[in-house]
């Protein structure tokens, strides 16, 4: 499982770098919306310990920026 998802992060990864590199702009929407496609597919195949990372880092950082605002209210 952890193959194809880090494979499908590959693909999206290739897919937005040659979104962004391209002039045509018909390969360019193409490109973007298999980037797109490829990186639900990562979150869908990736193991639960990355899908829990995905969600706790952001809510760790969130507590930390309020304790500290709190701190310096008081």
């Amino acid at each position: 499982m952890l193959v194809l998802s880090l494979i499908t992060l590959a693909i999206a990864s290739i897919a937005a770098f040659v979104s962004f590199n391209t002039r045509e702009e018909v390969f360019k929407a193409a490109m973007g919306c298999t980037a797109v496609i490829f990186s639900f597919l990562t979150l869908l195949l990736a193991p639960w310990a990355l899908k829990l990372a995905i969600v706790a880092i952001p809510l760790a950082i969130d507590r930390m920026n309020n304790w500290s605002t709190e701190k310096s209210i008081n």
